[in-house]
């Protein structure tokens, strides 16, 4: 729906890309969305069919609309090389050194950020979700992967090349699980959403008795998800039960090394197994009262994303406002 509204200036395009969508969003400067279209990615065209189509989405707004639009702001799901805007890696596109900037901005003739699309949301829930107000804050989204974003001193850390929030690849076992990145025990192999779902199928096949339950809720082993597994969890089936606080236990063990690491007021949870499984905010609040350094936590908060799915699209447009001289 597009909502008219006066005074909404300055006006941004933000657009998240990620392995399966791509959400195209009209951001005006108090974060709301005035317009946003959400189409599929196609990554099986390579780097330039998927450039020319998020070109013509694009166009095509541009050239329907009187709004005076000042840049566009890009999520990627991938690591990102600020300056240039090129995108040097993205796995669920297969992307390698793709110039995203250049290629965007020659297409479109507006100025071009690439960033991060969990640094994208974490800028999004700072400015405008959950996080506003607070200049010290670390956001994690936990979805099929884990990421994350710091913001320290009323800054995005960024680090030496970039990467700064990869908070997913936290050891939190040193003997542990192979996690997607080539190491052993990271936080992401124990409560991404992949993850999960391969430690409930685990479970299920040691032990087909106690997961008859969640068999017959996801229809078979290989359709187990996180979110047969939250279902379980509500009806209180014992397996369910016992990998859900598993995984909690392994979440509040990573977020309790986040916490003495960067003393942050706020955490934010998001994502769609925290959407999935609210119950994880408290399981770890209780880790952090009980094994954080109290220095580290006794004014911390911990709560849920504000912005839903909306906060990597709201965020690279915020990110976008930076290019304009407004």
């Amino acid at each position: 729906a597009v909502l008219m509204g006066r005074k909404r200036k300055p006006i941004t395009l933000g657009v998240d890309l990620g392995g399966t969508k791509v959400e195209v969003a009209v951001v005006d400067g108090a974060g709301s969305i005035i317009f946003s279209s959400r189409y599929p990615t196609n990554p099986q065209k390579g780097p330039d069919g998927v450039i020319a189509d998020i070109t013509t989405y694009v166009k095509d707004y541009l050239s329907k609309t009187s709004e005076d639009i000042l840049a566009l702001g890009i999520g990627v799901a991938g690591q990102v090389e600020p300056s240039a805007g090129n995108v040097r890696f993205a796995p669920n596109l297969g992307w390698q050194n793709v110039p995203l900037k250049n290629e965007l901005e020659k297409g479109i003739g507006l100025p071009v950020i690439v960033t991060n699309d969990v640094r994208a949301a974490t800028y999004g829930e700072w400015l405008y979700g959950a996080g506003h107000g607070v200049d010290d804050l670390v956001a994690i989204f936990v979805g099929t992967g884990i990421g994350g974003g710091v913001i320290s001193g009323g800054r995005m850390l960024e680090g030496c090349s970039n990467t700064a929030g990869e908070l997913g690849h936290i050891t939190v076992r040193t003997d542990g699980r192979r996690c997607n990145c080539g190491n052993m025990g990271c936080l992401e192999a124990y409560a991404g959403g992949w993850a999960i779902a391969e430690r409930a199928k685990e479970a299920v096949k040691c032990n087909a008795e106690s997961g008859l339950y969640l068999l017959k809720l996801a229809g078979g082993v290989e359709n187990i998800t996180s979110v047969a597994l939250n279902k379980a969890y509500q009806d209180k089936d014992p397996l369910a039960c016992q990998l859900v606080e598993e995984t909690g236990m392994y979440l509040s063990a990573g977020i309790v090394s986040i916490v003495n690491a960067f003393n942050p007021c706020l955490i934010i949870l998001g994502g769609g197994v925290i959407e999935n499984l609210t119950i994880f905010i408290s399981m770890a609040e209780q880790g952090v009262k009980k094994h954080a350094l109290k220095a580290a936590s006794t004014h911390l908060k911990i709560v849920k994303a504000g912005l839903g799915e909306k906060a990597a699209v709201i965020g690279a447009a915020a990110m976008a406002r930076g290019l304009t001289t407004l």
